[in-house]
């Protein structure tokens, strides 16, 4: 009950700054990246740049790891702001543009959206951050049934904003049809952007070469990396799920153990060996999670998204679940875990170890896999973005 109180006041306030935004012509030529993750909105941003649309970009974002990468990356013309309440000028100059663009990409769920209503001849597009889906969410999202019914009705109403969906296959786009409550006129098959780099060898043996001169240790090894799926848990218990002496023991002579964890779980609260170990390395504040996949021989994760994009690889993937029971029953999936991974799963590190040394893999199921869930991801993808967000402009 509180914690909807607070949702309401904050609600009401952002509307309010909003309709008063809104009192201001609209911008013809702004493009704003409402975002929390780096990919998808980088290629998007990199092909706008690349035809020379001479367009006003804006990123906002209340993520500190986006705001650095883009405040990095993005040319001197563009704008980067904070998105927080807890900035209140740059948070009121968020608003302004919002109401004042031409065309807005969110790449995540973003409560706000139930209580705006953008300008007749604005458009809103939904650039999902995952290019396939292992766990429930949105509409379909178990923990759902324990909201209130006000709540439930905030969430249709932000979902009703999507004027279009970008989808990388039919799977995905059944997926969202049924967690976004949303309708076949919504979609978009333009592929997923952040699928580009994939099909760019020459971009990817760079990005490799630069991996491999930062970090000299990746070198003439196997490299194991473990992309886990954030928990609201994650340091309840203080324990890291994987014996880091054992998988260092077994497989340190020929192998490197990267870590790509979560930005809110806070290494030093976890029971692991030292950063500065020779086997293990963490990456965890790496910005960019695809180029990750490039240096990487065997994929270790459990609910996430990644394996949709490692597919792309056709190299071994193993899944450790290893609180498979809670988790179906606290998030749920689309359809059974079993069924839907393209790789053995591990219950225990001696399970990790035995399916990597015995190399335990079907790479004809990861095919398929990739076949399945990047159907429209194709190499142009961000080429077909930037042609519906022509025809967005132009109308």
């Amino acid at each position: 009950m509180v914690r909807e109180v607070f949702i309401s006041i904050y609600l009401c306030i952002f509307s309010f700054l909003f309709n008063l935004s809104k009192l201001f012509p609209i911008n013809k030529n702004k493009i704003v990246f409402c975002t929390s993750f780096t990919e998808n909105p980088y290629f998007i941003y990199k092909e706008l740049k690349k035809q020379k649309l001479g367009c006003d970009i804006v990123f906002l974002t209340n993520n500190s790891t986006c705001y650095s990468f883009f405040s990095t990356n993005a040319s001197p013309n563009s704008k980067v702001l904070y998105f927080s309440p807890k900035k209140v000028v740059t948070f009121i100059h968020s608003i302004y543009h919002l109401a004042t663009a031409k065309v807005v990409l969110v790449d995540n769920y973003y409560g706000f959206l139930a209580n705006i209503n953008f300008k007749k001849k604005a458009n809103c597009i939904q650039v999902w951050h995952a290019n396939g889906a292992i766990k429930r969410f949105g509409l379909q999202d178990p923990s759902i049934k324990d909201r209130s019914k006000r709540a439930i009705k905030r969430f249709y109403k932000v979902y009703r904003k999507f004027d279009y969906i970008l989808v990388g296959s039919k799977k995905m786009e059944d997926i969202f049809i049924k967690a976004f409550n949303a309708s076949t006129k919504n979609i978009k098959r333009t592929g997923i952007p952040r699928t580009d780099i994939f099909l760019q060898e020459e971009l990817k043996v760079s990005l490799k070469n630069n991996l491999y001169a930062s970090y000299p240790i990746l070198k003439n090894k196997k490299v194991i990396l473990y992309a886990p799926t954030f928990r609201d848990s994650n340091d309840k218990n203080n324990q890291f799920p994987i014996d880091l002496e054992l998988l260092k023991n077994r497989l340190g002579e020929k192998y490197v153990f990267i870590l790509k964890l979560h930005p809110s779980v806070k290494m030093n609260s976890l029971s692991i060996m030292k950063k500065s170990d020779n086997f293990l390395l963490d990456l965890s504040s790496y910005s960019n999670m695809n180029d990750l996949l490039f240096i990487t021989d065997f994929l270790i994760t459990d609910y996430s998204s990644i394996p949709f994009e490692f597919s792309f690889m056709q190299k071994p993937m193993l899944f450790y679940p290893y609180d498979l029971k809670d988790y179906e029953e606290s998030r749920g999936f689309w359809q059974s875990y079993e069924s839907l991974v393209p790789g053995p799963i591990a219950f225990s590190t001696h399970d990790i170890i035995e399916i990597i040394t015995q190399n335990r893999f079907d790479l004809h199921l990861i095919k398929q896999f990739h076949e399945d869930w990047n159907t429209y991801s194709r190499g142009k993808s961000s080429k077909n973005v930037i042609n519906l967000i022509k025809e967005c402009m132009n109308h």
